[in-house]
């Protein structure tokens, strides 16, 4: 493809969504208003997401497969020169998946919004802040400034601090709250360690940076900037313990903040450590790599048990939050593989993210599928008289939920089972100078964490798909049991896509591995030219 060409689609990619947002706000138009200026705004949201999503197909489709490893698609321009900021934009293999995966992400969810619309303030604020966040979030995958990419990170904050506190359930604004000032703490640390990084190296560009593979900065200011990136990082990545905002979070957030936040946000801070702190500092990244390891085995085992406990008869454990828990142990694995050091580990890192973005993104969708229905996501009523029971009520939306669940338990042959396998591999072999015994030892914990991620996740399905009460033959409900609605057409058009490509990275991992390997090996090595 024409390199115009794809520079006008990223930047496409990128500000479509923020004008979209702006325009969201004004009044429609009289022939565009259709049944109502509600109407018009959700129907402008699908509009601009499609639209999005698009150029962002058009851009995978014409990026140069045989080089992933190329930054293409750069914009390069002047913006503050007196620091050296530029408007840097650019994409590779470790990016182009994101960009796709948000993209996507953001459109289903404004699908879904059109059909399911929010209950709360107007949808014109709905559908702003959607686009804003999505803007938010594609920028940080796509610029390649350091000052940018703070920026962006910081850009996404807003939005999703107001879909929780405005249109979430109950407790919202305490969890808002939460998110919002650790998010907001771990932002100034960082910033402290990018200030730090740009003006040691003598630039704020990130491919310069990443070529000289820290030549520029000595070992403390490496250890030094490191160290608060990386805190800034984890705390949106969420990795414990400063994962304590997450499921709150979730748990408050209408359907659509959950997909967002677990399908998006949580990965801008594992792509913070591969695109910044690997190749920017990799002495300190060598330092830190058995603590950041050990961190992220604690996490698995940690977000399986207070999976446990949530799906345990009588603890009235919340459905979103018990996937919230999850997401504590799935971003774990991949924190695990970015620590081996080793391209296999990083790949791995990568290929679960994409995965975790699809497979949690269905899953909840899915659990405010079933909440709209039954008015519950508590795991208790869904179990008893007045339950779900979907096999026999909404055996679709049964068979949904049970796929989403063996594929978040690592199903060979599903998404989910490559990205924690490879992490897992790369532990068995870490980097040089790495203590192998102990990455044997985090490796065979993280084997048993995604044992108690089965064993979860089968105790969710048994309760939430069969209940405790049986169904009587021919009805579909049971004592108690109104009818229940099955899946909409909205809402497999919304979810087919989750499903099939869920399907197609575990029968073919080899397309995202392709393109991430490549650019990984170079980052490793000492950065993209």
């Amino acid at each position: 493809m024409n390199h115009t060409v794809q520079q006008l689609l990223l930047a496409a990619v990128v500000v479509l969504p923020l004008l979209g947002s702006a325009a969201a706000l004004l009044p429609a138009p009289p022939g565009l208003r259709g049944r109502g200026p509600d109407q018009a705004v959700l129907r402008h949201g699908v509009t601009v997401t499609a639209v999005v999503l698009a150029a962002a197909i058009a851009l995978a489709a014409g990026f140069d497969h045989g080089h992933p490893a190329r930054m293409q698609a750069q914009t390069d321009i002047g913006w503050i020169p007196a620091l050296d900021i530029r408007v840097h934009l650019g994409v590779d293999g470790v990016s182009l998946p994101l960009l796709v995966l948000t993209a996507l992400l953001t459109f289903l969810c404004a699908l879904y919004t059109y059909f399911n619309r929010p209950s709360g303030p107007s949808p014109k604020a709905f559908v702003a802040l959607l686009l804003l966040l999505e803007s938010g979030t594609l920028a940080s995958f796509a610029v390649l400034d350091l000052m940018l990419f703070f920026l962006a990170f910081e850009m996404v904050l807003i939005p999703m601090y107001f879909l929780i506190n405005r249109w979430g359930g109950a407790e919202r604004e305490r969890a808002a709250w939460r998110f919002i000032l650790y998010t907001l703490l771990g932002s100034v640390v960082m910033l402290l360690g990018l200030l730090l990084v740009g003006l040691e190296g003598g630039t704020f560009d990130m491919v310069a940076l990443a070529t000289d593979k820290g030549s520029g900065l000595s070992h403390t200011t490496q250890l030094i900037a490191a160290l608060a990136i990386i805190v800034g990082l984890a705390v949106k990545a969420p990795m414990w313990p400063l994962h304590s905002w997450l499921p709150d979070a979730h748990t408050a957030a209408p359907t659509v903040g959950s997909v967002l936040l677990a399908g998006v946000l949580l990965k801008m801070g594992t792509y913070g450590l591969v695109r910044i702190v690997l190749p920017m500092t990799p002495e300190a990244a060598h330092t830190y790599a058995p603590y950041l390891a050990a961190f992220a085995v604690v996490g698995i085992i940690y977000g399986s048990l207070a999976c446990l406990a949530l799906a345990r008869t009588g603890a009235k454990g919340d459905l979103k939050r018990l996937i919230a828990y999850s997401s504590v142990g799935h971003m774990g694995f991949v924190l695990l593989g970015i620590a081996t050091l080793t391209p296999t580990g990083v790949n791995g890192a990568l290929f679960a993210n994409i995965a975790h973005g699809l497979i949690t993104g269905l899953l909840f969708f899915l659990v405010g599928a079933l909440k709209d229905r039954s008015g519950t996501t508590d795991l208790d009523q869904l179990a008893g008289t007045s339950g779900a029971a979907l096999y026999g009520r909404a055996p679709r939306l049964g068979g949904l939920l049970a796929f989403g669940a063996v594929a978040s338990l690592g199903l060979p042959g599903l998404a989910g089972f490559w990205g924690e396998m490879l992490a897992m591999f790369g532990a068995f072999d870490p980097a040089d100078g790495l203590s192998r015994p102990a990455f044997l030892t985090y490796m065979a914990l993280a084997g048993f964490g995604t044992l108690l991620t089965a064993a979860y996740m089968l105790v969710v399905v048994r309760r939430v798909c069969m209940g405790d009460q049986p169904i009587e033959p021919g009805t579909g409900t049971g004592a108690g049991r109104p009818a229940l609605a099955d899946v909409h057409g909205h809402e497999f058009a919304a979810w087919s896509p989750l499903v099939a490509l869920t399907v197609l990275a575990g029968l073919w991992p080899a397309a995202l591995l392709g393109l991430t390997d490549p650019a990984v090996q170079q980052l490793l090595a000492g950065g993209n030219r």
